[in-house]
């Protein structure tokens, strides 16, 4: 298997490289939670002290949903973000969420990523250079080019804790 990351033939080159990485990405996460029980989907680790896969599929489902968003130059709609959302809860963590299959969860976050794909359609590489305001309260600024790589590296960032969840799940029931 030749891995490559060739863009979307409807992209133009650099942003289809971008969200080729971000294709990429997904495939990895859904590999490495492939067979995961309810269980393990809403383990919260040793002393339920860290954030469950749930939430962190969850986290990146509604940071690259807001992504979409800002690179269209609109605001998310308030359905989506009773939806999905909040960013955080009101003691500065992720949101906790329970009893969600990881198929929901998957599927939920692979109809976010269909839509950053037809956003990136209409995009042109000189729009990557377009700043856009983001964070919690948009007190940063970053390129969409910044926005489009911090998808799929939030996402590796993401996947590194659910393979620790895994591990300590696995441990815990040995």
């Amino acid at each position: 298997m030749i891995r490559d990351l060739q863009g979307d033939s409807a992209m133009t080159p650099i942003v289809g490289m971008l969200y080729a990485a971000v294709r990429e990405n997904n495939e990895r996460l859904k590999a490495i939670t492939d067979g995961m029980s309810q269980g393990e989907v809403d383990y919260r680790g040793p002393d339920n002290s860290f954030n469950s896969t749930a939430q962190l599929i969850r986290h990146l489902l509604f940071v690259d949903l807001n992504w979409v968003y800002r690179i269209q130059g609109q605001q998310l709609p308030q359905a989506l973000m009773e939806q999905y959302g909040p960013m955080i809860d009101e003691s500065n963590r992720l949101p906790m969420i329970s009893g969600v299959p990881l198929n929901t969860l998957i599927s939920q976050y692979e109809h976010v990523l269909h839509l950053l794909q037809e956003a990136c359609v209409r995009l042109k590489d000189t729009d990557l250079d377009r700043v856009v305001a983001f964070g919690h309260e948009n007190e940063k600024r970053a390129t969409i080019r910044w926005g489009l790589w911090h998808i799929a590296d939030h996402s590796r960032y993401h996947q590194a804790h659910i393979h620790l969840l895994r591990k300590w799940y696995r441990t815990e029931r040995a």
